[in-house]
């Protein structure tokens, strides 16, 4: 049954609430969000939902994060709106703390995880991972949940987690969860809103190209400069896109590989019109 989830703003509220839960005897789950939710941070919730007890989900648009010709202040805030998903998917709390409630005037302290962040997205978006790995590490110790839960399609963004949680022993299981996709295939997105109808049309051929890349690996094309030529050639030919990056790499350590004799990523960033995009595909998982 829907319900509509307690909003609190204040970090002494939601852990008197993450408390109260556990004194239940229930397990927690988070998501952390940046609002403007749709039907995959609903994925999210659910998984949470089915998971744990008490599911806890954040909505923060984090500025330190962004770069300085990125769209922080245009980023859409809905909070009514988010606040309805949230409980159609069965959150019982949302956190929307504003700016000085995470970061005080005072504070000096970032996290970084190094080699995992000069990849892929690093270059084009730098100290953007430094403010995603920072303001994750502050909601997990605010929410300190029992898991954490996570989309695969910023695969770059999970893996660093998941390495700064091992390496700073943080007590909490971190879930990656399939990207959910509209019918057509595109990986939902809040950005997708930025499209015109013209973009909207053609952007499933982004992952149709990285459909067609695994196709290629499964039919025993190993040679990783071959597949990349190919995904750039499919990504370029899509009317309107400009290719940032089409990439295949170690899903472990992200870096490019020769052939693919282990797990890999088809990764891409490319620019629609004005809006980007980003999207991945598992290589040979068995």
């Amino acid at each position: 049954m829907p319900t509509s989830p307690a909003i609190v703003t204040t970090i002494a509220d939601v852990r008197a609430t993450v408390a109260a839960a556990r004194a239940r005897g229930l397990s927690v789950g988070f998501v952390p969000t940046m609002g403007a939710l749709h039907e995959g941070h609903a994925a999210l919730i659910r998984a949470a939902r089915q998971g744990t007890g008490f599911v806890v989900v954040s909505i923060f648009v984090n500025p330190t994060q962004f770069g300085p010709s990125e769209d922080f202040a245009k980023y859409p805030r809905t909070l009514d709106a988010d606040r309805a998903v949230c409980g159609e998917a069965g959150a019982e709390l949302v956190f929307a703390p504003d700016v000085g409630e995470v970061y005080p005037d005072d504070s000096l302290t970032t996290v970084e995880v190094t080699y995992l962040d000069g990849v892929l997205e690093g270059p084009s978006r730098p100290g953007h991972f430094r403010g995603v790995c920072t303001v994750v590490l502050k909601l997990l110790n605010i929410v300190l949940p029992d898991a954490a839960y996570f989309g695969q399609k910023d695969a770059q963004q999970a893996r660093i987690i998941c390495q700064m949680v091992r390496d700073l022993n943080v007590p909490v299981t971190v879930r990656v969860e399939p990207t959910v996709r509209e019918s057509d295939g595109l990986a939902m997105s809040s950005r997708n809103r930025y499209l015109s109808a013209a973009e909207r049309a053609v952007a499933p051929r982004i992952y149709a190209a990285l459909h067609a890349t695994r196709d290629r690996a499964m039919s025993g094309e190993y040679d990783v400069p071959r597949l990349e030529a190919a995904l750039a050639a499919d990504l370029a030919a899509i009317p309107g896109v400009r290719v940032e990056y089409a990439q295949i790499v170690d899903a472990d350590t992200l870096r490019s590989s020769v052939r693919l004799d282990r797990p890999a990523l088809a990764v891409v960033a490319v620019f629609l019109g004005t809006t980007r995009l980003i999207d991945n595909i598992l290589l040979n998982d068995e």
